[in-house]
C-alpha cells in the first residue's frame, strides 16, 4: 500500500477569510463542498491543507486525511490492528472510499482512496 497524499483538516466556520489568507502564502481553491474546502500550491500541488465547518456523513471531524492507493487493504490493516475504527469504510457520493480510525494519541485519522 503506497500513501497518495496527507493533509491537515483544520476546523473552521471562515473558509471565505481562510481562502484570502492562506492565498496571501500562494494557495489556492481546488476543491469546495460548502462544508469542506481544500486550499493547494500551484507549483506543488501535493502541498495542501482543508478547513472544515463538520464532516458531512460522518460522527466527528477528522484531524487528518491520508490518501492511499488501496483504501480496502489499509482498513483490513487497520482493523487487524485493533485500532478503534470511528467511522466505517463506505463509498461517499463525492467520489472517494472512506474509513476513520483513532491514532494512539487520538487523533481522528479520515483514510480515503478516490474511486
Amino acid at each position: 500500500m503506497a500513501v497518495r497524499r496527507v493533509v491537515p483538516n483544520l476546523r473552521s466556520a471562515a473558509s471565505d477569510d481562510n481562502r484570502a489568507f492562506y492565498g496571501l502564502l500562494g494557495f489556492e481553491e481546488v476543491m469546495n463542498h460548502g462544508w469542506i474546502m481544500t486550499l493547494a500550491s500551484p507549483s506543488a500541488p501535493g502541498a495542501q491543507v482543508s478547513f472544515m465547518a463538520a464532516d458531512l456523513t460522518a460522527p466527528v471531524t477528522p484531524d487528518l486525511s491520508v490518501e492511499v492507493d488501496d483504501v480496502d487493504a489499509a482498513y483490513a490493516a487497520v482493523l487487524d490492528s485493533g485500532a478503534e475504527i470511528v467511522h466505517p469504510l463506505r463509498d461517499e457520493e463525492w467520489g472517494v472510499r472512506r474509513f476513520f480510525v483513532r491514532d494512539p494519541d487520538g487523533h481522528v485519522v479520515n483514510v480515503l482512496g478516490h474511486r
